[in-house]
Order: C-alpha cells, then sequence, then structure tokens
C-alpha cells in the first residue's frame, strides 16, 4: 500500500487518484470550466485489495497493479477527500484498461 493513502482496499477493490483535467487541449482551445471540473476517467492505481473470493471460496488474484495508469468507468466508483487530495474507490471490473506508457 502506498504511505500517502490511509484506507487499504478490501476484495477486489482499488485506490485510484485520478489524474487532472487539462484546461487547455494539445491544439491550444482553452476548455471552460465546466468541462475542466468534470471528473478525470484515468488516474494511477495507489493501493489494491487480496481479490475476490470465486463460488469455490479460492482467491481470484488481482489484474492490476499498484503504479500502473488505468482508463475507469466515468461514474465507477465512490469518491472520498483527505487532506484536500481527491481519491476513488473502484471495483475492479470499473477498470477498462490499463494505459501503457
Amino acid at each position: 500500500m502506498a504511505t500517502d493513502v490511509r484506507i487499504q482496499p478490501l476484495s477486489d477493490r482499488v485506490v485510484v487518484k485520478p489524474a487532472e483535467r487539462e484546461a487547455q487541449t494539445k491544439g491550444g482551445i482553452f476548455l471552460p470550466d465546466t468541462a475542466s471540473k468534470e471528473r478525470s476517467m484515468e488516474g494511477r492505481i495507489l493501493a489494491v485489495g487480496a481479490g475476490r473470493l470465486d463460488d469455490s471460496g479460492k482467491r481470484v488474484p488481482m489484474q492490476v497493479r499498484v503504479g500502473e495508469t488505468v482508463l475507469f468507468a466515468k461514474y465507477g466508483g465512490t469518491e472520498y477527500r483527505v487532506d484536500d487530495v481527491e481519491y476513488l474507490i473502484l471495483s475492479e471490473k470499473d477498470i477498462l484498461g490499463i494505459i501503457q506508457e
């Protein structure tokens, strides 16, 4: 678990720090406040749970790891704040993919 996160996710949950939204596009267009305040769908994984249990009671390992950048469902997860830093707790099924860097 990362040292700046004060919560350990359970089961198939992950803690994600959403990426900051850009105020300007790569082409130089400035985005209005309403667009830039919309929640990002990309973030870095800070902590992962142990994995879910299947029907036979065996632990299914997580497919994601701490430090990976992921794309997640727009309205997935639960937001929480610690010292003015926003975090998300997501179920592994809300993660759409791993962004290759």
